[in-house]
């Protein structure tokens, strides 16, 4: 065998495994099954199976760590949900500290799925809301009250930390002159390709964005909690901020007037119960692959394309919660729409996406030309192996956290004095809950798909 045969073999052998390189994709299909299959258990050891026993996190360790702490939320296992979560947290400030465009040189030479999964700014939002919900069901209102602060933190910081990112990426731009930075901007510019984005992406704009990385949900539950607890001054703030992003929500209002006439000392606050409901799945992002000579109209380019995500909402497990108590109708309204939450914070990383993509592609039909100089065999030989790699390596990165909702949904009303609620959600058997003695209470249900389990928990205070 000649020493070209031998690396010819050698190269199709790192091809076979590059090709392999969005195994999270595949991985998230298979989970996303398992979860949606009602098969509960064994979506949680898919997860666990997944998380890295090594020292600092990689891969997509924190993504499956999200998954897994959402889901012993939903089996009701509070303690070890939050010990998953405290995981995610560590993890999240490890990816803080860390130089998040170190990998980016590997990514635009593969593609970004061999960048760790860093998460993003919701991630980060939801995990310390989620670690409040769990403390609250626990009954520790102090940690609670950590937890809720730090989400709120979250929110006020993710607006600075996304212009940081902007302007680390631009630098990164900036850097990549020569020919390939010309033809990659060439391809930007190319009108076939604007048409073919603004064709798949017309959903960017389908949604009236939420305030940069503000999670409405976030900022009412920290109201409620803050008004529970015995701080309406802190309350108002945040229902206040919850009436603005959520001016239809006539219980968020109802909230809101109660909570300054308790500030004002016209009101206590007593025998109210807030009905909370999350409601269905989040969207999972999907592959699309643009394969088109983009970049140098010649032959000897036998391949170029550039694979970018897009978002697939999901459907909810039903329109809302018909609550019957004291003789009264109530009707879940809609709190936060995480479909929106999720499409504000992807629009916003688009350009960013897109761009790594086209560099990324014209690397690779560089090398592929530069491989075509000589007109050997040999030459024609690695121009096909390039080609090959740069079709095995063009991927999108789809992982996102699936396990989160598609919307959450409110309803506060007076305890009747029976202290029994009826709750039918649309399409589903009614069920009773009995709200035990105390002066206020949280009831608060999952139902994450149609065949699911209906999970309730009374949160008294």
């Amino acid at each position: 065998m000649g020493k070209g045969c031998a690396r010819c073999i050698v190269f199709l052998l790192i091809l076979s495994l590059l090709a392999g390189c969005n195994a999270p994709k595949s991985h998230l299909q298979t989970f996303n099954k398992h979860f949606t299959n009602s098969k509960v258990e064994k979506s949680l050891e898919f997860a666990q199976s997944k998380i890295g026993k090594r020292k600092n996190p990689a891969g997509e360790d924190l993504l499956w760590t999200l998954q897994a702490a959402t889901i012993e939320r939903l089996r009701r296992n509070y303690r070890k949900s939050t010990e998953y979560f405290d995981k995610s947290e560590e993890m999240l400030k490890y990816f803080d500290y860390q130089n998040k465009t170190l990998d980016s040189a590997t990514s635009i030479a593969v593609n970004e799925n061999i960048v760790p999964y860093l998460g993003e700014e919701y991630d980060g939002i939801m995990v310390n809301t989620y670690k409040a919900l769990n403390f609250m069901a626990l009954g520790d209102t102090d940690l609670a009250r950590v937890e809720f602060n730090r989400a709120l933190d979250r929110q006020r910081r993710a607006k600075e930390t996304f212009a940081e990112e902007i302007a680390k990426t631009k630098e990164k731009l900036d850097k990549n002159q020569g020919n390939e930075g010309s033809l990659a901007k060439k391809s930007a510019e190319n009108p076939e390709i604007q048409k073919l984005i603004s064709q798949r992406y017309r959903g960017l704009d389908a949604f009236k964005a939420y305030p940069d990385f503000v999670n409405p949900f976030t900022t009412y539950m920290a109201g409620v909690f803050f008004n529970l607890v015995g701080d309406p001054a802190k309350a108002v703030t945040f229902l206040k901020e919850s009436t603005g992003m959520v001016p239809d929500n006539a219980y968020i209002a109802e909230d809101l007037a109660l909570t300054e006439n308790i500030l004002d000392g016209r009101a206590v606050l007593e025998d109210n119960v807030w009905i909370i409901f999350e409601n269905g799945l989040g969207p999972v992002k999907e592959e699309f692959r643009i394969d088109l000579p983009l970049f140098v109209t010649t032959d000897k380019v036998k391949y170029v394309g550039i694979a970018l995500p897009q978002l697939r909402f999901r459907q909810q497990a039903c329109t809302d919660l018909s609550i019957k108590a004291g003789g009264q109708t109530y009707t879940t309204q809609m709190v936060a729409n995480m479909d929106r939450v999720i499409q504000t914070e992807f629009k916003k990383d688009f350009q960013g996406i897109l761009t790594r993509a086209i560099i990324s592609a014209t690397a690779k039909a560089v090398a592929q030309y530069a491989t075509q100089k000589n007109e050997d065999s040999s030459a024609q030989l690695a121009s096909l192996l390039v080609a090959a790699y740069s079709y095995a390596t063009t991927a999108a990165d789809v992982r996102i956290w699936t396990t989160l909702p598609k919307n959450f949904q409110v309803a506060r009303f007076t305890i009747p004095e029976d202290r029994q609620i009826t709750i039918t959600p649309a399409g589903f058997e009614s069920f009773e809950v009995e709200i035990g003695p105390c002066k206020n209470a949280i009831v608060y249900i999952r139902i994450p798909y149609r065949q699911a389990n209906t999970v309730v928990d009374i949160i008294s205070y």
